[in-house]
This record gives structure tokens, C-alpha cells and sequence, in this order.
């Protein structure tokens, strides 16, 4: 995990909940929930190393493999 790019995505979302907390008191509570929902939502992905996990086929084998010998 590359820190620097994990405290800059925390500071990017600070910054944009301090520009729109005023503006977002007219806005209704389900607008806001998926406000900060996919702000959640990006900064959890911050925090992956999306570019270095494996992918899904590595997932599928390793879920898979104990049924192998079921199904043959």
C-alpha cells in the first residue's frame, strides 16, 4: 500500500466535504446517504492495491478446487 496515495485520497474527500457541507443541508437524506456512500466507497478502494491483486480466475480455483472431485 502506498500511503502517500492513501492520506492524499483521505485529504481529497476532507476537502470535498468541507466545500459541499454547506450546500448539502438542502439536499434530502437519501441524496446524501449515496453521497457518502460513494465517497466511502472510493476511498475504500484507496486503500486496495487494485493494480497488484490477482485476478478472478485465481479466486475461482481457489474457491472451486475442494468440488473438483465432486464434479468429475
Amino acid at each position: 500500500m502506498k500511503w502517500g496515495q492513501f492520506f492524499g485520497t483521505t485529504l481529497i474527500i476532507i476537502l470535498i466535504l468541507l466545500v459541499l457541507w454547506p450546500k448539502m443541508k438542502e439536499i434530502p437524506l437519501k441524496d446524501k446517504t449515496v453521497f457518502f456512500l460513494f465517497l466511502l466507497f472510493g476511498w475504500g478502494l484507496s486503500i486496495l492495491n487494485l493494480p497488484n491483486i490477482t485476478g478472478p480466475m485465481k479466486w475461482m480455483r481457489f474457491f472451486f478446487k475442494p468440488f473438483a472431485q465432486l464434479m468429475e
